[in-house]
Formats: C-alpha cells, sequence, structure tokens
C-alpha cells in the first residue's frame, strides 16, 4: 500500500461524511475533477484502501438481537480448514485471528440464548476446535469508527 496523500485523506474524509456521494458530488466538494477523484478511488480500492462494500445491518433488524464474541482455541496446523468451516455456519458475522492464548475472536447473532448456545456446540463440533469461551455482548459502547484516525492520519501530514 502506497502512503496516502492529503488529497487521499480528504477524499476519504469527505466519504467518511457521506459514505453514499457520487463522483461528481465529491469532485465539487473538494474542487477536483470527475477524472481524478475516479481514478483515485479506483487506485485506493486496488490499494485495499476500501474493506466491504456490502451494506451493515442490524443483525436485531434480520431477528437475531443476541450477540456474542466466542473465544475459540484451535490446533494450528488446521486453522485453513477450521475458518473454511466457520464461513459455513451463518451466525458468524465476523471472525479476527489473534495473537496470543486465543486463536480466534468470533462475533455471532443469535435468534435468542438457546440458539446461541446451539451456535457454540456447532462451533465446537468442528475437528481441531478445542474449546470455546462466550462472552454476551451487551451493548456497544462505541461502534466501528475511522473518524478519529482520519483526523490523526490528516493533522500528521
Amino acid at each position: 500500500m502506497t502512503a496516502l496523500d492529503h488529497v487521499d485523506l480528504e477524499l476519504l474524509a469527505a466519504l467518511a461524511t457521506d459514505p453514499r456521494a457520487t463522483v461528481v458530488a465529491l469532485s465539487d466538494r473538494l474542487g477536483l475533477s470527475r477524472n481524478t477523484v475516479q481514478a483515485r478511488m479506483s487506485r485506493l480500492d486496488k490499494a485495499g484502501v476500501f474493506l466491504s462494500y456490502e451494506r451493515a445491518l442490524s443483525p436485531t433488524a434480520l431477528g437475531f438481537p443476541i450477540e456474542a464474541f466466542l473465544n475459540v482455541t484451535v490446533r494450528q496446523a488446521e486453522l485453513p480448514r477450521i475458518t473454511s468451516e466457520l464461513e459455513q455456519i451463518p451466525e458468524i458475522v465476523q471472525v479476527h485471528g489473534l495473537s496470543g492464548s486465543v486463536d480466534l475472536l468470533a462475533r455471532v447473532a443469535c435468534r435468542d440464548t438457546q440458539h446461541l448456545f446451539d451456535t457454540d456446540a456447532r462451533i465446537l463440533a468442528i475437528e481441531g476446535v478445542e474449546r470455546t469461551e462466550t462472552s454476551l455482548a451487551m451493548g456497544e459502547v462505541i461502534g466501528y469508527r475511522v473518524g478519529p484516525l482520519m483526523e490523526l492520519a490528516r493533522e500528521e501530514r
């Protein structure tokens, strides 16, 4: 990934403020040509700056109000296969690989506590998963955000 310059950071800040902004709106807001904005967006996309283009949806609105985080300990040599099997469980909305005593952190969404119990059992049934530890999410205190990081990056330039 190449370093982000001032224009890249301004473009990203504009997108963070208005994620639905069109190329035309961004070019007007930033005083750049449409071609410049489009070229930079393409370069940023190819460089992996943008994560998912999938719309973030509320699991609660879909009928899954129980969210939990599962610490998953696995046999390391089997991690690729275990990851593939975890991808087949629809209740798993996100998984991070970790360093330390826990190998994976899985975020799950379930209908109720019995559904959570059953989901945990399906994860434990995967060959190579040694143990799980479940923490029920009581509420989101700080949502996913990168605005403060962008501001810090802009100040440092």
